[in-house]
């Protein structure tokens, strides 16, 4: 074989057959899709049921279903965080597929708008526990961090694809029916996403220490809070949906209004931010191997703050045919940013965690990151109506730059997992069997170092 076609080769192994030969993630990651191709044409499905009631004040209603699912999502992910060790996880993973496909069967039987809020509740509840749980899965089924990494990237190339054929599948079917049955279509996929499920070898989910429900709830924000890490990441969260937000909300009316093209132009532009991400997703597992998270997620913030610059920069441009390449450009550069911060967060997650913790510590980043985008979602469309985009997208970049700001100064350059530290008072004496007293009378011992119950906060006494 030639030395150009073994390169090749290897440049293929990230499709390696040990990812896709192990079944229960090859029947995990079939849920997900299905999963969120669902999701996708409900979305769609959804918005043309809300003209049908509503007509003109169709997108008051989406836009308040909209902010429904997001304030769901902030606050139902933490509480699942805490039961999610109490129950079989492959039971409640089907159980939440089965909801899910009972409340896209209800939708076209609704006839008042409230109906649709209150069946979102009940969706994007179900939603928040499901992702946080799945996410949780993958490190018990996939130990080595080569396959993890691949895993996480696939993920990420998952929902962009989600994201970018959702819409043309739909039009597809709405060219052929009537959109209720996107509703039968969608709930007959979320039914054979809790078919793979069942099919896989879940294991249940290790026992967490903590006892009280109010601690349960609260354990994966306390962590987040305490790992230098981890706040770190919340940082970039807040980068990710800052500049994220320019792009879900803004470019229906900058394509159509301010440059005056189609809506074919809009799904380009959307596919060009699409596709960017999708180029991380492919290149990140090689990249991971050889450096460090850090540096890759702080990249990322870098390029989406380039990004948000770029658009400010379009947005005080009057005319200029020059402008389309422009923005297809920046919003490429925005997407190429979104991949470098979100495809390494789970790696993070589980490094920064015990397994007893991580059903806890997967919802808490669930619910902070979507606190992010219900945080900038109405600056991105209610400041765009009433100052204009130039002023919009400097306010956003302003709390971009402010999230990078938070994961530069959080998020420490020397960052190893084993950490040399001092206990001082009452410890469980076989957490200290390897211990050495040291002169200052403090109980020394080094370990990979997670916030949990012998370790409340990160270790100021490190020498």
């Amino acid at each position: 074989m030639s030395t150009y076609h073994g390169r090749s080769i290897e440049r293929l192994e990230w499709w390696s057959v040990s990812l896709f030969g192990h079944r229960d993630y090859r029947h995990l990651f079939g849920a997900q899709l299905v999963a969120l191709f669902g999701t996708g044409l409900t979305t769609v499905a959804l918005g043309l049921l809300a003209y049908d009631l509503a007509g003109a004040s169709a997108g008051a209603v989406l836009g308040t279903a909209l902010a429904i699912k997001m304030i769901t999502y902030v606050t139902v992910a933490p509480l699942v965080g805490a039961y999610a060790d109490r129950v079989p996880r492959r039971l409640f993973l089907v159980s939440l597929d089965a909801v899910r496909a009972l409340v896209v069967l209800a939708l076209p039987f609704v006839d008042q708008v409230w109906q649709i809020y209150v069946l979102i509740v009940v969706l994007q509840s179900a939603s928040a526990s499901f992702t946080p749980t799945f996410q949780a899965v993958l490190p018990d089924i996939l130990p080595d961090e080569r396959d993890y990494t691949k895993a996480l990237s696939l993920s990420q190339l998952a929902s962009t694809m989600e994201s970018l054929l959702s819409p043309l599948l739909a039009a597809a079917v709405l060219s052929l029916v009537s959109f209720h049955w996107l509703f039968t279509g969608t709930s007959i996929g979320f039914v054979a996403s809790a078919a793979l499920v069942l099919s896989t070898r879940i294991p249940d989910a290790t026992r967490s220490h903590r006892g009280r429900i109010w601690d349960r709830t609260l354990a994966g924000i306390k962590i987040f809070t305490a790992t230098p890490r981890l706040r770190g990441t919340f940082g970039l969260d807040l980068v990710v949906a800052a500049v994220g937000s320019v792009v879900m909300v803004n470019t229906v009316n900058y394509v159509q209004d301010t440059l005056g093209r189609s809506q074919a132009n809009v799904a380009l532009l959307l596919a060009g931010n699409g596709i960017g991400t999708i180029l991380i997703a492919l290149l990140l597992p090689r990249v991971l191997d050889r450096i460090p998270e850090r540096t890759v997620m702080l990249a990322g913030g870098g390029t989406l703050l380039a990004g948000m610059t770029g658009a400010i920069a379009l947005s005080t441009a009057d005319s200029g045919g020059w402008r389309w390449g422009a923005a297809l450009t920046v919003w490429a550069i925005i997407g190429l940013g979104t991949g470098l911060v979100l495809a390494p967060v789970g790696r993070v997650l589980r490094r920064s965690s015990h397994p007893s913790d991580r059903p806890a510590i997967f919802a808490a980043q669930f619910s902070l990151s979507h606190a992010c985008w219900l945080l900038v979602y109405p600056i991105a469309g209610w400041l765009a109506t009433t100052a204009g985009f130039t002023v919009t997208w400097l306010v956003l970049g302003a709390l971009g730059l402010a999230g990078a700001a938070v994961a530069v100064h959080t998020w420490p350059r020397h960052d190893p997992s084993l950490l040399e530290h001092a206990h001082r008072g009452p410890v469980a004496p076989d957490h200290l069997a390897d211990a050495v007293q040291g002169d200052d009378g403090l109980w020394w011992h080094s370990h990979e170092f997670v916030i949990d119950q012998h370790h409340h906060r990160w270790p100021a006494n490190i020498r």
